[in-house]
């Protein structure tokens, strides 16, 4: 399998990649913006925008973009997140015109109509308030704005309230305007689809744009600090993050490695000294996120009040001590983690049509899965020893507690323990 990468005149980029057994396709239009490219006052509004995706265009009803893509069997979607907007389509292979057909006409002609809008104006209030009543959902976008105070890479997706109240045909337009251009498109497609097809397709449909550059999003500046919201819970909710590396900086796999190995999964040091050891608690997990120019290594559990200075305590002690002592074969298990999620997850053609969207918006071409993998078996126990070391001693530091979290000690005392 190969991937193949067309840019049109204006900008657009058309990647794909046949997956000669199957008989069905992922199809998409990644908009490389998201969250992070909303000024102050339009938080929210990628988000809202992609709610009003299928609510109409000037050519098809929200009930007949439905009805099109249903009658073929077919599904369409979209999602926000803070470094694209993707609009995407599953269908079987004769079908993948009318995929691309109805995306297009989603981005070029949406109608935004006022009753429409007030509809999923509703909706979106409702999401919030059901965020709010979920507290580790909550505490991330809590995390995120301590970690990244007073920036776009810090505000929540769905936005504040009283913008959602406010936004308007005109706050939806303006947005379109300024960050839907053919330079901000990515079309990408896995599965049974022909590349050429698609790039005739994309030209006839999206060839006609005009270029136009759009202002690229705010660099981030990690800030980190604490917020601490005292609330009757059953448990109390810890997350805890640390400056880490983004997706272009050569130390992103030792990251994704360590992270792993440190709270990845039932075997983990976090997994088996907390929970499994001391039963301090039911979920325990790290991760390593990135964006395009930093990153998170985050840290969350949830416990009882009672518990949870111990566990907060533990935690920073379990990843002073990978520093020193993290083995080869801990190591080795994270590295065949991460290369069995990456190459499972490529059995999916919606997973390959977004790994390369992504790879595009972040390099600019597609890296081969082999050098990918590559590059993972090239991580050693050493790299990891000293990617360990920064996260205990060096990097920077956010934490959000939600619940009864009295008892907890603050960001400070947790410093205090770093640097011990």
């Amino acid at each position: 399998m190969t991937v193949d990468l067309t840019t049109l005149p204006n900008g657009m980029r058309v990647v794909s990649e046949r997956m000669p057994s199957m008989k069905s396709a992922a199809i998409g239009v990644w908009v490389t913006a998201g969250g992070r490219n909303e000024r102050p006052e339009q938080n929210g509004v990628a988000h809202f925008l992609e709610h009003m995706a299928f609510k109409g265009t000037k050519t098809r009803s929200a009930l007949q973009i439905a009805e099109q893509i249903e009658d073929v069997g077919g599904y369409i979607n979209a999602y926000t997140s803070r470094e694209v907007t993707a609009y995407y389509a599953r269908v079987l292979e004769n079908d993948t015109r009318l995929a691309v057909e109805l995306i297009a006409d989603i981005l070029r002609n949406p109608v935004f109509d006022n009753r429409e809008i007030e509809t999923e104006r509703g909706v979106i209030l409702q999401e919030i308030g059901q965020s709010l009543d979920t507290p580790d959902d909550v505490i991330f976008d809590w995390l995120q704005e301590r970690a990244y105070a007073d920036q776009p890479l810090g505000r929540t997706i769905l936005g504040e309230t009283e913008n959602i109240r406010r936004f308007g045909k005109g706050d939806l337009s303006t947005f379109v305007e300024e960050h839907y251009g053919p330079e901000q498109l990515i079309l990408s497609a896995a599965g049974a689809v022909d590349h050429e097809a698609l790039v005739a397709q994309a030209e006839a449909l999206f060839g006609d744009m005009g270029s136009r550059k759009a202002t690229g999003p705010e660099p981030a500046r990690f800030t980190g600090g604490e917020m601490r919201r005292e609330k009757a819970l059953e448990q109390a909710h810890m997350a805890l993050a640390f400056e880490a590396p983004g997706y272009r900086d050569p130390s992103f796999f030792t990251a994704q490695i360590y992270s792993i190995a440190l709270g990845g999964g039932m075997s983990s040091r976090l997994f088996q000294e907390i929970r499994e050891k001391r039963g301090l608690c039911y979920t325990i997990f790290a991760q390593s996120g990135a964006y395009a120019d930093t990153g998170l290594m985050t840290i969350y559990a949830g416990t009882g009040g009672e518990d949870l200075r111990d566990l907060a305590t533990l935690t920073i002690d379990e990843m002073k001590r990978a520093a020193s002592d993290m083995t080869p074969e801990e190591v080795a298990r994270a590295r065949a983690q991460m290369k069995a999620g990456l190459l499972m997850g490529l059995e999916s053609p919606a997973s390959r049509a977004e790994r390369m969207a992504r790879m595009i918006q972040i390099w600019g071409k597609v890296p081969a899965i082999e050098e990918t993998v590559a590059r993972i078996d090239n991580v050693t126990t050493g790299d990891v020893r000293l990617f360990s070391e920064s996260m205990a001693a060096e990097s920077s530091a956010a934490l959000a507690l939600y619940g009864p979290v009295g008892s907890a000690p603050d960001l400070g005392e947790l410093q205090a323990r770093r640097a011990a």
